[in-house]
């Protein structure tokens, strides 16, 4: 197909060779499957921020570090370039949470190059060679729920001691690949984390445990469906706790339990806590009533 002016830069960088078709559409980006050499790959065009309340804005962007002043200035004046250079940062910290991750050994998409807007990253496929499905399109038996939510607390123990909140981790943006097996050894299906410019600093953002015990929930309430039992689980508030203990690391055995504190309850904590789950409701509505390409 001939590629969006957008990805015909990166041809003419000599990043990409060709655009083999378009994946997807959604409200943040579109993305592309593309040739690089021998490999596909696929590359993800943002699209202008538009649809995100300045509320969620300062929840995710809270504490993150503008090196230069200027911007820092004309993103707390909201000015026009102000606006550009906040959606730049918004962007980059997709990229700069993909680069860490992987560091650490997340199962994230492999980043190769961000250029102009564009991120050319890693195409996470399924058995036969094709995109891979994400989790909310997919059926399991109670096992595969069980192994697969087992997989995925780990993913987010690696991804906080890593000091990284996913910050919007459900089953839309996991995606199920395909792991060749060796030799004579069969493939797996393993998840992979996808979609993260929301990605919150563990140790400088204040909404940082909601963010995480809300990513946690999400798990818990989509595997629950295929496997009851991990309903009354609380993953969330004991990998937490952990945490701000010191305690936790990639070897931690976790048990899904989790006492909870007799001290008197914030009631404002608490309204707050309503009021963001109520959020988050409506956002998962809509994600859910928008149809992908």
């Amino acid at each position: 197909m001939k590629a969006p002016p957008r990805l015909q830069t990166l041809v003419e960088e000599g990043l990409i060779d060709t655009v083999v078709r378009q994946l997807m559409s959604g409200k943040e980006a579109m993305v592309f499957v593309v040739r690089s050499g021998e490999e596909t790959r696929c590359a993800k065009i943002y699209k202008e921020a538009t649809h995100r309340s300045f509320r969620q804005a300062v929840d995710y962007t809270e504490n993150r570090k503008v090196k230069n002043s200027r911007s820092a200035r004309a993103m707390a004046k909201g000015s026009k370039f102000g606006r550009q250079e906040q959606e730049a940062a918004w962007q980059s910290a997709e990229v700069d949470a993909l680069y860490r991750l992987a560091a650490a050994g997340v199962r994230v998409p492999r980043p190769f190059n961000f250029f102009d807007g564009v991120l050319l990253m890693e195409l996470v496929t399924d058995a036969h060679g094709d995109a891979a499905p994400r989790l909310n399109d997919v059926a399991f038996t109670p096992l595969q729920a069980l192994q697969h939510h087992t997989t995925l607390i780990g993913e987010v123990v690696r991804m906080l001691c890593a000091g990284v909140v996913h910050g919007d981790l459900s089953e839309f943006n996991i995606l199920l690949a395909h792991i060749p097996g060796e030799g004579d050894l069969p493939g797996v299906d393993e998840p992979v984390i996808i979609d993260l410019p929301q990605a919150v600093d563990a140790a400088g953002n204040n909404h940082a445990q909601r963010m995480l015990l809300r990513d946690v929930g999400n798990l818990r309430d989509f595997f629950g469906q295929f496997a009851p039992e991990l309903r009354q689980t609380e993953y969330g508030p004991e990998i937490w706790s952990l945490y701000q203990a010191g305690l936790l690391s990639n070897e931690t055995v976790l048990t899904g339990r989790f006492e909870r504190s007799t001290a008197d309850v914030d009631m404002q904590a608490v309204l707050r806590e309503i009021d963001d789950a109520r959020d988050e409701e409506a956002a998962r509505r809509l994600r859910m009533a928008t149809p992908s390409v």
